[in-house]
């Protein structure tokens, strides 16, 4: 491979890396203040901001209590009033997290960083906004990793006239656990990240006016995790009221069952009750884990939160490798995304054509194949058929039956294989949306030229009908002059963004296609036989997406 390729993958990784209680109290409405004041009030306390080019900046409000000692694993709870005007100018430590680096030796060293105390969000404003549509963001990573920084909202407060949300919660571990030692009657569920979003989404509803927001106008959206956290929040009771309309990036519908996710997780802890000297063996450790015994409570929460978020590497959206999510018939319906409760919203679906290409193109073992090159392609175009339909087409089907209100998919074909501006490597990957929306700060600049004027035409008919989705629900540009319709079992059509030399090609096409038409397109394929047995079996096999190709292919389970 070239000095370009090895350039891509470090970038490639580096943006990847960067990848209930309802408060009902209500907040007396303040007019916006003078430009030089930038102190907005809040339920709990004055914060006060930091502007730039125009746009209002409030970084790190709190919406909920640290979540240490007895809160660890609760549900979040209110935070503790100020009198003081708070300094919310500088950006928040991000929520603790594990990364991972590479010692002299080429070893992997997984370390923590970050805060506990990571219930808190960003707004951004301008001075005179008011009854603005709100676009509420929840960041990707897995619910392992990331922040609220991966998509600021200075572009899209600008561009898009509204008011921007962005939340930080609880991650890996400590924001999800449904060990039977820590639930009882009143702590009734392991989804604690899904109650951290909920009491943002509160808190939004009580104090974004202050903001010059419209609490009666908010769209939810997220990215990667975030986007699954979205479609989670369409199946929960726990979100009812909530949101106006939600908006989808690469997200999809994944949940881990109750039973496989104890044990997973019981076995992931256990090395540390074996070196606590708490039982002899990880398979003795993992069974005491797994009992509702108080003193594994105990245990618990005593160990230090940093070795608990080291736990669990980076799970490459293979659910397997961290489990979170739970149909625990609470926050999610025990039937998941099958159960008849629905919050019935408009709903917006995104997707990259090649989302793959981020999580299997750069997989070590291609390098070692007959023809590296067929095998990348083979990726990019199979896994990203898997993955496109999973973020998109599939979940829209399973809503058919139930849904009432508008869904509508969105696929972008710009930088894949067969686009007039393919991206070297990438494709249409994993977050080939986020330079539209937020050009001026993104993690992939590095990847490719963004400001190239086919992509920035697209980005603004992209932008115009995002933003009129967010005001109202229905997403319409008058520069692209295509209607996009909403998708419907009978006539599914997805909005499919691209661009011809320095224009946008927008259009409505057919792009279905089904997991088992895939399958078959694979079998057929004039890859090299072993090749393919390796990535089918090692590198696509137990992802978000690959339960029928895992099943076709005989795949041991990762559980």
């Amino acid at each position: 491979m070239n000095a370009r390729f090895f350039k891509l993958l470090a970038s490639a990784a580096l943006a990847l890396s960067l990848t209930a209680c309802s408060n009902t109290t209500e907040t007396p409405k303040e007019e916006a203040p003078k430009a030089e004041e930038l102190v907005r009030a809040t339920e709990y306390g004055k914060v006060k901001g930091v502007e730039e080019n125009g746009v209002e900046a409030y970084y790190g409000i709190p919406y909920g209590k640290e979540p240490v000692g007895d809160l660890r694993w609760k549900a979040p709870q209110d935070p503790d009033k100020w009198d003081d005007v708070k300094d919310a100018t500088q950006k928040e430590e991000v929520a603790m997290q594990s990364t991972s680096t590479t010692n002299e030796k080429g070893e992997t060293v997984v370390e923590a960083t970050g805060s506990t105390d990571c219930l808190n969000l960003d707004v951004y404003t301008t001075e005179d906004a008011k009854d603005k549509p709100v676009l509420v963001y929840i960041h990707g990573g897995n619910n392992q990793t990331g922040s609220s920084f991966e998509i600021p909202g200075f572009d899209m407060v600008e561009t898009d006239d509204l008011v921007y949300v962005s939340v930080n919660y609880r991650l890996g571990l400590l924001g999800f656990n449904n060990l039977p030692a820590l639930l009882d009657d009143e702590n009734n569920t392991g989804n604690f990240t899904m109650l951290d979003l909920a009491k943002a989404l509160a808190w939004v509803k009580d104090n974004i006016a202050n903001f010059g927001g419209d609490p009666n106008n908010v769209t939810v959206s997220g990215f990667s995790a975030g986007g699954r956290d979205v479609m989670a929040m369409l199946v929960s009771p726990t979100f009812e009221g909530l949101f106006d309309k939600a908006i989808a990036f690469s997200g999809g519908m994944t949940i881990a069952e109750e039973d496989a996710s104890i044990q997973k997780i019981a076995e992931t802890i256990a090395p540390l009750v074996v070196e606590d000297k708490e039982a002899d063996n990880e398979e003795e450790a993992a069974k005491w884990l797994m009992s509702d015994d108080e003193k594994v409570r105990d245990y618990l929460y005593s160990i230090d939160s940093e070795r608990l978020v080291k736990l669990f590497p980076n799970a490459g959206i293979r659910m397997a490798k961290f489990p979170h999510l739970y149909n625990d018939g609470v926050v999610i319906p025990k039937e998941g995304f099958d159960s008849d409760y629905v919050n019935d919203v408009p709903v917006m679906m995104v997707t990259g054509s090649e989302e793959f290409t981020m999580f299997g193109g750069f997989d070590p073992s291609i390098e070692k194949m007959k023809d590296p090159d067929a095998a990348r392609a083979f990726i990019a175009q199979y896994g990203g058929d898997f993955y496109r339909i999973f973020n998109t087409q599939l979940s829209a089907e399973k809503m058919s039956d139930t849904y009432k209100s508008n869904i509508y998919l969105c696929q972008i074909n710009y930088g894949d294989r067969n686009s007039d501006h393919p991206i070297e490597a990438l494709g249409s990957f994993h977050g080939i949306f986020v330079p539209a929306i937020s050009p001026t700060q993104n993690n992939y600049a590095e990847s490719y030229d963004f400001t190239e004027a086919g992509y920035v035409a697209m980005a603004k008919d992209f932008n115009e009908y995002l933003a009129s989705f967010v005001k109202d629900g229905t997403p319409v540009s008058a520069d692209a002059g295509v209607e996009w319709t909403p998708w419907t079992a009978k006539d599914p059509m997805t909005l499919v963004l691209d661009a011809k030399d320095d224009k946008a090609v927008v259009k409505m096409e057919d792009v279905s296609t089904t997991n088992e038409a895939i399958i078959e397109a694979i079998e057929s394929d004039k890859l090299d036989d072993a090749d393919k047995q390796t990535i089918v079996s090692t590198i696509m096999n137990g992802r978000w997406f690959s339960s029928d190709l895992d099943e076709h292919f005989k795949t041991p389970s990762l559980w």
